[in-house]
């Protein structure tokens, strides 16, 4: 499979240029006063200590496979995760490629407590306070995606505008470098996400976030992304101390994503 990472970041590239010909950057500042305050997400997926936090993603398809769920209501599978043992919501936000829209994170974010996070290839600050004006809690950024100085950057506006961030691997070699973000940058609450899908090859391994473990900082800050299907799954990762998820794909592929959301939290115990 050809680098679908590169080609989507590619396409993020041309189409923000045409975007901010419609709506300039100081525009959509001008727009962050009519903003809801945001929610705390890093709260939500880390308190209790111990305590099994689920960030449940509303995804219709992605570029690995395809179209997931033809009968898809973004407010209507949010609010069944909600009701179902949600600790917030994952909202894909990319239209190309995963058939996302940053109008089902609004609809979303107007209807439910919990808080949204915008998973999408951030690569700009445009889109940080896109996010924010959009009702976003939190942001996804991709270690693979970005360079230092914009990591960093894009990173800090996060906190400044008071959402959280997931701050996400696949590469062990980006490990240091996201561990480094977290703890220079404070002030921005920050989990660490490690995909168990490698995005250039659309590959998953459950063991992937294992395998790293030795090298992790901090486990009760900890995510696991992606191949996570089964109450089985998760005992795994829990035993092994990480006990945040992030699960869309299995949970979008069911007949009811909030019931199979609470049998796969029942199914986790450990």
């Amino acid at each position: 499979m050809a680098d679908i990472l590169a080609n989507i970041i590619v396409r993020k590239q041309r189409d923000l240029l045409d975007l901010q010909k419609k709506v300039s950057f100081e525009q959509i500042q001008g727009q962050l006063s009519t903003a809801r305050p945001p929610r705390d997400f890093f709260a939500a997926m880390t308190q209790p200590v111990g305590q099994l936090c689920v960030l449940s993603e509303v995804k219709k398809a992605s570029p690995s496979a395809g179209l997931i769920r033809a009968d898809f209501d973004a407010v209507a599978i949010a609010k069944a995760y909600e009701a179902n043992g949600a600790s917030a919501i994952s909202c894909l936000t990319d239209e190309p490629f995963f058939q996302g829209s940053l109008d089902y994170l609004t609809a979303i974010s107007e209807t439910i407590d919990l808080p949204v996070m915008r998973k999408d290839f951030i690569i700009d600050p445009y889109q940080v306070v896109e996010a924010r004006v959009a009702g976003a809690d939190a942001l996804l950024l991709i270690a693979e995606c970005l360079d230092d100085q914009t990591l960093y950057a894009l990173h800090k506006l996060t906190g400044e505008l008071g959402m959280g961030c997931l701050l996400e691997i696949f590469d062990p070699a980006n490990l240091d470098r996201a561990q480094n973000v977290i703890a220079d940058q404070p002030g921005t609450p920050t989990l660490l996400g490690i995909n168990n899908r490698d995005l250039k090859a659309m590959v998953t391994h459950l063991d992937h976030t294992l395998d790293l473990l030795p090298h992790i900082d901090n486990l009760d800050t900890l995510v696991s992304e992606s191949g996570i299907k089964t109450g089985e799954d998760v005992r795994k990762l829990r035993k092994a101390g990480v006990h945040r998820i992030l699960i869309g794909e299995h949970l979008m592929r069911q007949p009811d994503p909030g019931i199979a959301l609470a049998k796969l939290i029942t199914d986790s115990d450990i």
